[in-house]
């Protein structure tokens, strides 16, 4: 057989799901990404990219050095301050990280977390994509939180520092104090 009679067809690419929320009843605040990027998948931690901004805008937010802690007192941290994370996307082929490359993706099922969290008072999506598919996937019910829509903490999303700062920095009208 010649190699011109070779058919290469090329692997089909598995798809890539989320982690499970990080939440308690205490929550009042539920941050929103779209799905993990490959370094969060690889490290099965919510923002592993070195480059991700987003432990040092909640270090900022929380008034805590979460970069400092260990990544299970991360999220024990935040669940200390009422924050909960989870993803838009329950799994999706995508090559890459980019959220631009997301396809044929399901939804989590945002309605059942929303109905567990009874101290629930808003909702912020980190980044465009998050809130473009989140909106959607939540439909009527988003009515009922205070929605914030936050520049990506993804060094993808080039905005400086400082701005996603002032942006992310509104976090703090939800934020429960770990001494209360």
């Amino acid at each position: 057989m010649s190699s011109s009679s070779i058919l290469v067809t090329p692997l089909t690419e598995a798809r890539k799901r989320s982690f499970a929320p990080v939440v308690d009843e205490n929550v009042r605040l539920l941050i929103l990404g779209s799905l993990p990027g490959e370094v969060s998948l690889a490290h099965a931690q919510y923002y592993a990219h070195p480059q991700n901004r987003f432990w040092s805008l909640m270090a900022e937010v929380t008034g805590t050095d979460l970069p400092a802690l260990s990544y299970p007192e991360r999220l024990q941290t935040l669940l200390t301050h009422g924050i909960g994370l989870w993803d838009v996307v329950a799994e999706a082929h995508r090559h890459g990280s980019l959220d631009g490359n997301i396809r044929n993706h399901a939804h989590n099922d945002l309605l059942g977390l929303l109905g567990s969290l009874p101290h629930l008072d808003a909702i912020a999506f980190n980044g465009g994509t998050a809130a473009r598919i989140g909106l959607k996937a939540l439909q009527d019910e988003a009515d009922h939180y205070r929605i914030v829509r936050l520049p990506s903490s993804s060094p993808a999303y080039t905005l400086p520092y400082i701005d996603k700062l002032k942006a992310w920095c509104m976090l703090r009208e939800w934020i429960t104090s770990p001494d209360k």
